[in-house]
Protein backbone atom coordinates (compact mmCIF):
# COMPACT_ATOMS: atom_id res chain seq x y z
CA UNK A 1 0.00 0.00 0.00
CA UNK A 2 1.55 3.59 -0.92
CA UNK A 3 1.59 6.06 1.77
CA UNK A 4 1.10 9.76 1.00
CA UNK A 5 2.93 11.73 2.89
CA UNK A 6 1.75 15.94 2.90
CA UNK A 7 4.05 18.46 4.77
CA UNK A 8 3.49 21.52 3.36
CA UNK A 9 5.95 24.43 4.64
CA UNK A 10 4.18 27.53 3.38
CA UNK A 11 1.76 30.09 3.82
CA UNK A 12 -1.69 29.62 2.84
CA UNK A 13 -2.64 32.36 0.48
CA UNK A 14 -5.80 33.63 2.04
CA UNK A 15 -6.33 31.48 4.86
CA UNK A 16 -5.86 34.24 7.82
CA UNK A 17 -1.99 33.65 8.24
CA UNK A 18 -2.16 30.15 9.09
CA UNK A 19 1.02 28.56 8.04
CA UNK A 20 2.26 25.04 7.78
CA UNK A 21 5.52 24.72 9.37
CA UNK A 22 7.70 21.03 7.85
CA UNK A 23 7.20 18.05 10.22
CA UNK A 24 9.20 17.51 13.26
CA UNK A 25 11.34 14.74 13.85
CA UNK A 26 10.45 15.13 17.71
CA UNK A 27 12.79 13.59 20.49
CA UNK A 28 15.76 13.04 17.88
CA UNK A 29 17.81 15.50 19.58
CA UNK A 30 20.24 15.89 22.59
CA UNK A 31 18.15 15.82 25.82
CA UNK A 32 15.33 13.48 24.44
CA UNK A 33 13.83 16.81 23.24
CA UNK A 34 12.83 19.29 20.57
CA UNK A 35 12.34 23.12 21.41
CA UNK A 36 10.55 25.46 19.74
CA UNK A 37 11.74 29.07 19.27
CA UNK A 38 9.03 31.31 18.60
CA UNK A 39 9.16 35.05 16.46
CA UNK A 40 6.70 35.82 19.08
CA UNK A 41 4.68 34.61 22.13
CA UNK A 42 2.07 31.96 21.78
CA UNK A 43 -1.30 32.72 23.41
CA UNK A 44 -1.93 29.36 22.44
CA UNK A 45 -0.31 26.08 22.06
CA UNK A 46 -1.77 22.81 22.11
CA UNK A 47 -2.07 18.93 20.74
CA UNK A 48 -4.53 17.14 19.14
CA UNK A 49 -3.63 12.96 19.19
CA UNK A 50 -5.85 10.65 17.84
CA UNK A 51 -6.34 6.83 17.03
CA UNK A 52 -5.11 5.07 19.77
CA UNK A 53 -7.48 1.86 19.94
CA UNK A 54 -6.74 0.80 23.08
CA UNK A 55 -7.68 -3.02 23.69
CA UNK A 56 -6.86 -3.59 19.83
CA UNK A 57 -6.01 -7.83 19.54
CA UNK A 58 -2.38 -7.97 18.53
CA UNK A 59 -1.12 -4.86 19.52
CA UNK A 60 0.85 -3.19 22.10
CA UNK A 61 -2.01 -0.91 23.20
CA UNK A 62 -0.43 -0.34 26.54
CA UNK A 63 2.84 0.68 25.57
CA UNK A 64 1.30 3.19 22.90
CA UNK A 65 -0.79 4.58 25.39
CA UNK A 66 1.72 5.25 28.02
CA UNK A 67 4.34 6.24 24.81
CA UNK A 68 1.73 8.93 23.86
CA UNK A 69 1.67 10.41 27.35
CA UNK A 70 5.23 10.70 27.83
CA UNK A 71 5.51 12.07 24.37
CA UNK A 72 3.21 14.99 25.44
CA UNK A 73 4.45 15.50 28.84
CA UNK A 74 7.88 15.86 27.51
CA UNK A 75 6.88 18.18 25.02
CA UNK A 76 5.00 20.20 27.71
CA UNK A 77 7.94 20.13 29.76
CA UNK A 78 10.26 21.60 26.59
CA UNK A 79 8.13 23.91 25.08
CA UNK A 80 4.61 24.15 27.14
CA UNK A 81 1.49 22.75 26.38
CA UNK A 82 -2.17 24.58 27.10
CA UNK A 83 -4.54 21.58 26.28
CA UNK A 84 -4.39 18.46 24.34
CA UNK A 85 -7.46 16.84 22.28
CA UNK A 86 -8.20 13.60 22.04
CA UNK A 87 -9.63 13.37 18.44
CA UNK A 88 -11.32 9.87 18.63
CA UNK A 89 -11.31 5.83 18.31
CA UNK A 90 -9.71 5.84 22.29
CA UNK A 91 -10.55 2.41 22.65
CA UNK A 92 -11.10 -0.15 20.23
CA UNK A 93 -15.07 -1.39 19.64
CA UNK A 94 -15.08 -1.91 24.15
CA UNK A 95 -16.44 1.29 25.36
CA UNK A 96 -15.96 -0.96 28.90
CA UNK A 97 -12.08 0.35 28.86
CA UNK A 98 -13.02 4.10 28.73
CA UNK A 99 -12.85 4.66 32.39
CA UNK A 100 -9.06 2.51 32.47
CA UNK A 101 -7.73 4.25 29.87
CA UNK A 102 -8.98 7.73 31.66
CA UNK A 103 -7.83 6.39 34.61
CA UNK A 104 -4.56 5.28 33.61
CA UNK A 105 -3.22 7.29 31.20
CA UNK A 106 -5.56 10.73 30.12
CA UNK A 107 -5.58 11.56 33.86
CA UNK A 108 -1.40 11.05 34.20
CA UNK A 109 -1.14 14.14 31.66
CA UNK A 110 0.22 17.14 32.54
CA UNK A 111 -1.88 19.62 30.95
CA UNK A 112 -5.89 19.42 30.83
CA UNK A 113 -7.47 17.65 27.86
CA UNK A 114 -10.27 17.19 26.12
CA UNK A 115 -12.07 14.10 24.34
CA UNK A 116 -14.64 13.19 21.24
CA UNK A 117 -15.82 9.79 20.56
CA UNK A 118 -14.74 8.41 16.88
CA UNK A 119 -16.12 4.90 15.26
CA UNK A 120 -14.62 2.34 17.46
CA UNK A 121 -15.72 4.21 20.86
CA UNK A 122 -19.14 3.29 20.08
CA UNK A 123 -20.49 5.83 22.48
CA UNK A 124 -23.08 8.69 22.55
CA UNK A 125 -23.54 11.46 24.58
CA UNK A 126 -24.35 9.40 27.72
CA UNK A 127 -21.59 7.04 27.49
CA UNK A 128 -19.31 9.78 27.35
CA UNK A 129 -20.86 12.22 30.32
CA UNK A 130 -20.32 9.12 32.35
CA UNK A 131 -17.26 9.09 31.14
CA UNK A 132 -15.79 12.29 30.91
CA UNK A 133 -18.19 14.74 32.69
CA UNK A 134 -19.44 15.90 29.17
CA UNK A 135 -21.71 14.99 26.12
CA UNK A 136 -20.14 13.95 22.83
CA UNK A 137 -20.63 17.18 21.06
CA UNK A 138 -19.76 20.37 22.99
CA UNK A 139 -17.97 23.54 22.82
CA UNK A 140 -14.49 24.72 24.57
CA UNK A 141 -13.24 28.59 24.78
CA UNK A 142 -9.72 30.22 25.36
CA UNK A 143 -10.23 33.47 25.62
CA UNK A 144 -10.68 35.18 21.82
CA UNK A 145 -11.01 31.55 20.81
CA UNK A 146 -13.49 28.86 20.25
CA UNK A 147 -13.54 25.22 19.45
CA UNK A 148 -16.39 23.13 18.33
CA UNK A 149 -15.86 19.09 18.77
CA UNK A 150 -18.75 16.59 18.07
CA UNK A 151 -19.38 12.98 17.22
CA UNK A 152 -19.29 11.42 14.02
CA UNK A 153 -19.97 8.02 14.43
CA UNK A 154 -22.96 6.22 16.40
CA UNK A 155 -23.22 3.45 18.98
CA UNK A 156 -22.52 0.60 16.39
CA UNK A 157 -19.55 2.38 15.04
CA UNK A 158 -21.77 3.45 11.60
CA UNK A 159 -20.48 7.06 10.23
CA UNK A 160 -22.86 9.56 10.80
CA UNK A 161 -22.78 13.45 10.15
CA UNK A 162 -22.29 15.85 12.98
CA UNK A 163 -25.11 17.62 14.67
CA UNK A 164 -25.48 20.41 12.37
CA UNK A 165 -27.76 22.04 14.12
CA UNK A 166 -25.48 22.07 17.09
CA UNK A 167 -22.60 23.28 15.45
CA UNK A 168 -24.43 26.11 14.12
CA UNK A 169 -25.74 27.40 17.39
CA UNK A 170 -22.12 26.52 18.20
CA UNK A 171 -20.81 28.80 15.44
CA UNK A 172 -23.69 31.54 15.96
CA UNK A 173 -22.40 31.79 19.54
CA UNK A 174 -18.74 32.26 18.42
CA UNK A 175 -19.20 34.65 16.21
CA UNK A 176 -17.47 37.28 18.12
CA UNK A 177 -14.65 35.17 18.76
CA UNK A 178 -11.41 35.75 16.14
CA UNK A 179 -10.47 32.27 16.07
CA UNK A 180 -12.76 29.11 15.54
CA UNK A 181 -11.49 25.21 15.42
CA UNK A 182 -13.73 22.73 14.60
CA UNK A 183 -13.01 19.40 15.98
CA UNK A 184 -14.58 15.57 13.97
CA UNK A 185 -12.82 12.74 14.14
CA UNK A 186 -14.39 11.78 10.56
CA UNK A 187 -14.50 13.91 8.08
CA UNK A 188 -17.20 15.28 6.27
CA UNK A 189 -16.06 14.64 2.76
CA UNK A 190 -15.34 12.25 0.40
CA UNK A 191 -12.58 13.33 -1.38
CA UNK A 192 -12.00 10.71 -3.80
CA UNK A 193 -13.58 7.51 -4.13
CA UNK A 194 -10.77 5.53 -2.35
CA UNK A 195 -12.10 7.34 1.05
CA UNK A 196 -13.53 5.70 3.67
CA UNK A 197 -15.24 9.06 4.91
CA UNK A 198 -18.61 10.55 4.62
CA UNK A 199 -20.59 13.07 2.83
CA UNK A 200 -21.78 15.86 5.43
CA UNK A 201 -22.37 18.79 2.62
CA UNK A 202 -24.89 21.20 5.21
CA UNK A 203 -21.14 20.12 7.08
CA UNK A 204 -19.33 21.70 4.70
CA UNK A 205 -21.29 24.69 4.33
CA UNK A 206 -21.48 25.56 7.34
CA UNK A 207 -17.70 25.61 8.00
CA UNK A 208 -17.53 27.61 4.57
CA UNK A 209 -19.62 30.34 5.58
CA UNK A 210 -18.34 31.78 8.74
CA UNK A 211 -15.02 33.67 7.84
CA UNK A 212 -13.71 33.19 11.56
CA UNK A 213 -13.87 29.13 11.40
CA UNK A 214 -10.04 28.71 10.35
CA UNK A 215 -9.48 24.81 10.22
CA UNK A 216 -10.97 21.39 11.21
CA UNK A 217 -9.10 18.78 12.50
CA UNK A 218 -9.56 15.14 12.23
CA UNK A 219 -8.43 11.57 12.64
CA UNK A 220 -9.62 8.38 11.40
CA UNK A 221 -7.16 8.02 8.37
CA UNK A 222 -3.91 6.71 10.02
CA UNK A 223 -2.27 7.13 7.21
CA UNK A 224 -3.30 10.86 6.75
CA UNK A 225 -0.63 13.35 8.53
CA UNK A 226 -1.22 16.44 6.10
CA UNK A 227 -3.87 18.73 4.96
CA UNK A 228 -6.80 18.09 2.32
CA UNK A 229 -9.05 21.18 1.18
CA UNK A 230 -12.51 22.24 0.92
CA UNK A 231 -14.26 25.36 -1.00
CA UNK A 232 -12.03 28.09 -1.46
CA UNK A 233 -8.71 26.48 0.49
CA UNK A 234 -10.17 25.94 3.84
CA UNK A 235 -8.06 23.37 5.66
CA UNK A 236 -8.44 19.79 7.06
CA UNK A 237 -5.82 18.69 9.10
CA UNK A 238 -4.74 14.90 9.94
CA UNK A 239 -2.44 13.77 12.82
CA UNK A 240 -1.41 10.02 12.07
CA UNK A 241 -2.21 7.39 14.40
CA UNK A 242 -1.19 6.36 17.99
CA UNK A 243 -2.04 3.07 17.64
CA UNK A 244 -3.87 0.13 16.01
CA UNK A 245 -2.35 -1.99 13.25
CA UNK A 246 -1.89 -0.07 10.49
CA UNK A 247 -0.84 3.61 9.03
CA UNK A 248 1.89 5.25 9.36
CA UNK A 249 4.91 4.42 9.34
CA UNK A 250 5.20 6.55 12.40
CA UNK A 251 3.20 7.07 15.42
CA UNK A 252 2.63 11.25 16.21
CA UNK A 253 1.17 14.08 16.81
CA UNK A 254 -0.30 17.66 16.07
CA UNK A 255 0.83 20.66 17.08
CA UNK A 256 -1.33 23.71 16.67
CA UNK A 257 0.33 27.24 17.75
CA UNK A 258 -1.34 30.52 17.49
CA UNK A 259 0.15 33.64 18.57
CA UNK A 260 -0.35 37.05 20.09
CA UNK A 261 -1.11 38.33 16.09
CA UNK A 262 -3.44 35.83 16.11
CA UNK A 263 -1.25 34.10 13.35
CA UNK A 264 -1.70 30.25 13.24
CA UNK A 265 1.28 27.51 12.70
CA UNK A 266 0.34 24.16 12.85
CA UNK A 267 2.98 20.78 12.51
CA UNK A 268 2.99 17.31 12.81
CA UNK A 269 5.44 15.45 15.28
CA UNK A 270 6.96 12.45 14.45
CA UNK A 271 7.00 11.53 17.74
CA UNK A 272 7.99 7.58 18.07
CA UNK A 273 11.45 9.07 16.03
CA UNK A 274 10.90 6.31 13.30
CA UNK A 275 12.87 7.76 10.52
CA UNK A 276 10.76 6.80 7.94
CA UNK A 277 8.30 9.27 6.51
CA UNK A 278 7.30 8.61 3.43
CA UNK A 279 7.54 5.10 1.44
CA UNK A 280 5.94 3.08 -1.47
CA UNK A 281 5.64 -0.22 -2.96
CA UNK A 282 6.39 -0.97 -6.61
Amino acid sequence: MSTRRNFIGTSLAGMAALTLLPAVNSFANTGNGYLREPKSKFKLRFALVSDIHYGQPGTDFAANTGNMVKWLNQDHDKNHLDMVIINGDLVHNCPDLLPEIKSRYFDKLSVPYHTIPGNHDFADASVWKNNFGYEDKYTVEFGDIGFVLANTADTKGTYICPDNVFIKAALDKFADKKIVLVVLHIPPINWNKNDVFVDCPETIDLLHRYPNVKAAFHGHDHLLDGVRYTGNKFPHFFDSHIGGNWGTNYKGYRIVEIDEQNAIYTYQVNASQNPVLNSNKF
